[in-house]
């Protein structure tokens, strides 16, 4: 599995695996926690989740997967922008631990920014630091003017991580948010990485995937993963679902292709809103 570094120099892999949506029919639950430590079995031991990811479920699910191999994943976990008060953090954290049964989470991040000043939202990290509930601490869904704000507040320039929706038809952020992060040494983290399966009909896509003998998902996972530093963390509800994810790493794609799929796609040439989903 290859790696990408944070700043305090801790390596995580390149693909983990996202929960956005999982632990919210029984049916799957299974099936669902089988493809979280099958993802683990082969190397993507970053798990993301979020206390909104089915009011708790996902956290919930995660827990059930890690049981005994805890030591062996890192879980970044995201606190909604009105718990991101000092005050109301620690009980937030406190809560997501429960259900994700363990005693600390790896990278805790603002999943929003939202009403509570980030000066407020950073002496609740400095608390679950101390305390030992949080290793680190990072943001999601920050634009540049949010992420310089940050970094001029004293103790904002520990942040650790920027989370942020990136995949072939949402580039966006290739015009500044990303060249700002790799400046300041600030690992981005891909959510959505094949746009909630939207993209999979494209026919170039497809056209390119041929060529690989891969899916259109593999593919599209492989050009999000051609950037060296970022963290992709695509959604896998099956174990098979959660290999062909890993394949995605292995594909390499030529200048022609990445240059045919500008073409479908093109890169922004000028300033667009941070986009979310």
């Amino acid at each position: 599995m290859r790696t990408t570094r944070l700043p305090s120099g801790r390596e995580v892999p390149v693909l983990g695996q996202g929960t956005w949506g999982l632990g919210e029919r029984p049916e799957n639950r299974q099936n669902e926690i089988d493809a979280l430590r099958f993802g683990i079995d082969i190397g993507m031991t970053l798990i993301d989740t979020a206390e909104m990811y089915g009011d708790g479920a996902a956290e919930a699910l995660i827990g059930k997967a890690i049981e005994g191999r805890r030591e062996q994943t890192f879980i970044v976990d995201k606190v909604l922008p009105h718990n991101a008060s000092r005050k109301r953090m620690v009980e937030a954290c406190e809560n997501s631990l429960r259900r994700l049964n363990t005693d600390r989470i790896d990278l805790y991040l603002l999943h929003w920014r939202g009403g509570v000043p980030l000066a407020d939202t950073l002496a609740g990290f400095d608390d679950l630091l101390g305390a030992g509930k949080i290793r680190y601490w990072g943001v999601s869904n920050f634009d540049v003017p949010d992420m310089e704000q940050l970094i001029r507040l004293s103790g904002g320039d520990a942040v650790t991580s920027n989370q942020v929706l990136y995949n072939l038809s949402r580039r966006g952020v290739e015009y500044d948010l990303m060249p700002w992060c790799e400046r300041h040494r600030i690992p981005i983290m891909a959510y959505s990485p094949l746009e909630q399966g939207r993209l999979m009909k494209n026919p170039e896509l497809r056209r390119i995937a041929d060529e690989h003998s891969a899916s259109p998902a593999q593919i599209a996972l492989a050009w999000v993963l051609r950037k060296e530093h970022l963290t992709a963390i695509p959604k896998a509800s099956s174990p098979g679902h959660a290999k062909q994810n890993r394949v995605a790493l292995d594909i390499h794609l030529t200048p022609d292709q990445l240059a045919a799929l500008d073409r479908v796609f093109p890169p922004p040439n000028h300033k667009m809103p941070l986009e979310m989903i």
